[in-house]
């Protein structure tokens, strides 16, 4: 499925998932992604799907969504992984272009400092960067990025996006505890960002289950501390740790819907439960889903999950 949701977004209000990315094709392997371990570990930038048939599957989410009047803010790039691997990705913006909804792409940034890359990026109406640390050793600790990756040529490649890019910029930060909390690795980090100057800066922490065990949120204290350090660095910092809501889109095809969903957002199990009241249903469904192996159950700090389960290549 190329076109998900709309599903509650922390950032963007209610956000149309676009899929330009099969599972789990990344730059990067990080040790709190909600998706999972990456699979195919690479730089290359390839056609994935037809720009045509992506945006046809989008066209068709937007008018279902349309005729339940369900509101969409954002067709969202935010595939199985990373968009700018795409080739297509321009193209795929332009083809979106006509529906009149903002489009926004949430990306790594590890392929930034390419030409090509900025010039798909830059048609865009808001681009998200994630970063995760300003130190090479961190960095590779927690994004562990494909061996040919370079942080130096990123930062540079983000802060010459950053001059000329027209939309909304915006980055936001995975603070994890024992890893990149410590208040020298928190003020670079900062330093940085003040040098990219993006309309918002958003801290986070995993709500979600992760690709690695033993992967926690950074503590109370110094999630206070970052902020405060973020704060005197940057003009609007935000927390991105609140629960998002249960106002998941509903197509009319519920398992279709409830897998095209927990492929990249995984769901907690109230939500699972308020998506099929709303939707007629019961509980049945689920567990004809998790019988299958479509659908997994995770549990992750007291709560459960359900995440779909994507087939993996040969």
């Amino acid at each position: 499925m190329k076109a998900f949701g709309p599903v509650p977004s922390r950032r963007l209000g209610q956000s149309l998932g676009v899929n330009n990315i099969p599972p789990k094709v990344c730059t990067y392997s990080c040790v709190y992604c909600q998706i999972g371990k990456t699979e195919e570990l690479t730089t290359k930038r390839r056609a994935f799907y037809r720009p045509e048939d992506l945006a046809g599957e989008v066209r068709e989410k937007v008018a279902e969504a349309k005729k339940r009047q369900t509101r969409i803010d954002y067709l969202s790039f935010v595939p199985d992984g990373e968009p700018t691997l795409d080739i297509n990705l321009g193209k795929n913006i332009e083809l979106l272009r006509p529906m009149g909804i903002k489009v926004a792409v949430l990306t790594n940034g590890s392929l930034i400092n390419l030409k090509d890359v900025q010039e798909d990026l830059a048609k865009a109406d808001l681009v998200s960067l994630k970063i995760d640390a300003a130190t090479v050793k961190t960095w590779r600790r927690i994004d562990r990025p494909h061996k040919s990756l370079d942080l130096k040529a990123i930062q540079d490649g983000m802060q010459e996006f950053a001059r000329g890019f027209k939309g909304e910029l915006i980055t936001e930060t995975m603070l994890l505890k024992g890893i990149n909390d410590a208040d020298e690795e928190i003020q670079k980090i900062a330093h940085f960002l003040a040098r990219l100057k993006p309309l918002r800066s958003y801290i986070s922490i995993p709500t979600r289950p992760t690709a690695m065990k033993g992967v926690l949120p950074a503590s109370d204290e110094a999630l206070t501390i970052a902020y405060h350090i973020f704060d005197n660095n940057i003009p609007v910092v935000e927390y991105l740790m609140g629960y998002e809501g249960d106002e998941f889109g509903y197509s009319g095809n519920l398992e279709e819907d409830l897998l095209g969903i927990t492929s990249v957002h995984p769901m907690r199990e109230e939500s699972v439960r308020e998506y099929l009241n709303r939707a007629g249903a019961d509980w049945k469904v689920i567990a004809d889903l998790l019988e299958r192996g479509s659908l997994r159950k995770v549990e992750y700090q007291g709560r459960n999950f359900y995440l779909g389960k994507f087939h993996k290549k040969s």
